[in-house]
């Protein structure tokens, strides 16, 4: 649980969220004119409600026989007119702004999806998938409700305190400056009460993207899960996040809920006064009996729309809470941009080169020191070495998926980084140990990473990645839905499709990282066979554990703890019975 101190922590920038929520509501500037042209109107219509009813009771008190029931029938006609025209804009300015705040929230998850698309893999590697989905889904979806609802309600109930008091100064400004009396006393609670809540409410967003991150990895993990038998400890776990979450949510509300009734007892206080002042009023021939009728009810009217305020304060300050997890997202620090006239790496023959690199994902923390490494086109180089050496960073390095600290990695003679990102990524084609599919057809799948594919094109590469006789088991063959995380296929079918999206790729260059791990021995020796004659003359960079199947490497990179402790050919690496020797033996040991 967070300290009384960080509770009480003020939000970041509660103004700033407001005037970039503005920026999303001013894309609708005209059809928000209409709205408040129909709430004032709608408002209007309803603050004449209560002078028809003074002026009925004004002709019903006139005492017997006197009663002008014509009279008294035309202003309760006219009041319940005025009443339902009052209903039926009501219902459209909440049809339409409904579908305003439909498009708000479409133009935010689009602005924070192109977003995510721009962000650096650093970003996704420090936060969970949970919370980032828990911004996408949850908080848009409070801002839009807010917009959605308690804009509207805010509008009509500026309208009509501001109309309801101007009626009450009408018929007695007296009796208008007793109720002024208890407006500071709530607009001071109010304001001391914004203070406590705001920050509870940023906290219930934060608790509950937590969850959903939890949930999220929860879920994903569901066979080992259970293959560890530790349902009971992932329950146990799930009830202390899931408690955060509500005490939050009870934190918030608990001084929120207490909002309303609080104001409410304020103006009840005018209601009060109003009774004992209008009564001396009346006896000493100041005010008719129908005034005061009338005044009572815009009296109501006016203190009705300031509990209102009070109560969806607790909806504001949970839509800012969400708006600025929203909006901190979106200020995130992008991929830093290519270099002014950087070059797009066209004609790749695929001769790379690692010269003196170091390389740490965070300050003071170096994983890989001083590393050179030259791979010629259409050579095959393996890096080998144990967990933790520093074997993936590389990859990442060559991919710019981060950009080296000290050193270059070289590209058909020039430093990675004077091309575009997009341009050099283009020239890899990549398998990773954690597959990836999408919900689609196995032609889409394979297809992927090739814009136009032929059928006969993915069909040479299914064949070549040992996949095309399983795909035409299946029920409808190529055309077979593949699940959403590819569900209904196992995981070393998952990744010969991967394989087989790679060699459909037209890259110069290939990144294979444990592309091989979950498919048996015998499916690997052919697929290893496979790639190499579809590899020619294409530079291949591999990470393999199982170190019998990359004998046949051109050159093998020993990496331990960052530094290359080894390297050259398999047959040279067993002759010098070192590191690599070592490593190859305890696999047969």
């Amino acid at each position: 649980m967070a300290s009384r101190d960080t509770i009480r922590k003020k939000p970041k920038d509660t103004r700033g969220t407001f005037k970039r929520l503005l920026h999303y509501i001013g894309y609708y500037k005209w059809i928000l004119m209409l709205v408040f042209a129909l709430c004032f109107t709608s408002n209007i219509l309803a603050l004449l409600g209560p002078n028809m009813a003074g002026a009925a009771i004004n002709e019903a008190a006139a005492g017997a026989g006197k009663v002008n029931f014509d009279r008294v029938f035309y202003y309760a006609g006219r009041m319940l007119l005025f009443y339902v025209l009052s209903s039926l804009l009501t219902i459209s300015i909440n049809i339409i702004m409904m579908y305003v705040s439909k498009w708000i929230a479409k133009g935010m998850r689009k602005d924070v999806f192109d977003k995510l698309m721009r962000m650096p893999v650093g970003y996704f590697d420090r936060n969970q998938a949970g919370d980032i989905i828990s911004r996408v889904s949850y908080d848009i979806d409070v801002v839009s409700t807010c917009l959605a609802t308690d804009v509207v309600q805010i509008l009509t109930s500026l309208v009509t305190v501001a109309g309801s008091f101007g009626m009450m100064l009408y018929i007695s400004p007296a009796l208008a400056a007793v109720v002024v009396v208890t407006i500071p006393a709530a607009i001071i609670y109010v304001t001391k009460m914004r203070r406590i809540t705001q920050p509870r409410f940023a906290k219930r967003s934060k608790n509950y993207g937590i969850m959903n991150g939890f949930v999220e990895e929860m879920f994903s993990g569901q066979k080992t899960i259970m293959a560890y038998a530790y349902e009971n400890r992932v329950a146990e776990n799930f009830d202390r996040v899931n408690a955060a979450a509500a005490n939050a949510y009870y934190d918030a509300d608990y001084y929120g809920i207490t909002m309303g009734p609080t104001v409410n007892s304020i103006n009840n206080l005018g209601l009060s006064l109003i009774a004992v002042f209008g009564s001396f009023f009346y006896m000493g021939g100041h005010i008719s009996l129908g005034q005061i009728s009338s005044f009572v009810l815009y009296s109501r009217k006016f203190s009705g729309p300031i509990n209102e305020i009070a109560n969806i304060t607790n909806e504001l300050y949970s839509a800012l809470a969400a708006a600025e997890r929203v909006f901190g997202l979106l200020d995130e620090e992008e991929e830093p941009a290519d270099r002014d006239a950087a070059l797009e790496l066209t004609d790749v023959k695929g001769n790379v080169e690692l010269r003196n690199v170091s390389f740490g994902y965070e300050k003071n923390k170096t994983i890989l020191h001083n590393l050179s490494l030259k791979a010629d086109a259409g050579k095959l180089v393996a890096i080998v070495g144990p967990t933790g050496a520093g074997k993936t960073t590389i990859i990442n390095l060559l991919m710019r998926f981060y950009d080296v600290d000290e050193g270059s990695i070289l590209v058909e003679g020039r430093d990675n980084r004077d091309y575009t990102r997009r341009s050099l990524r283009g020239a890899y084609a990549m398998v990773l140990q954690e597959t990836w599919v999408f919900k689609g057809t196995i032609f889409e799948n394979i297809a992927y990473g090739k814009e136009g594919a032929t059928r006969e094109e993915v069909v040479a590469a299914a064949k070549a990645a040992h996949i095309h006789s399983f795909i035409m088991r299946l029920p409808q063959g190529y055309e077979t839905v593949v699940s959403e995380d590819g569900g209904n296929i196992s995981k070393g079918q998952k990744q010969l499709l991967t394989i087989a999206r790679a060699m459909l790729y037209d890259a110069r260059m290939l990144i294979l990282d444990e592309a091989t791990s979950n498919v048996d021995t015998s499916t690997e020796r052919r697929i290893q066979k496979a790639m190499r004659e579809l590899m020619k003359d294409k530079t291949c960079f591999v990470i393999a554990h199982r170190l019998s199947t990359i004998q046949n490497a051109d050159h093998i990179l020993v990496v331990d703890h960052g530094d290359v402790v080894e390297q050259g050919d398999h047959e040279s690496l067993m002759a010098r019975r070192g590191f690599y020797y070592k490593l190859y033996a305890s696999q047969f040991e």
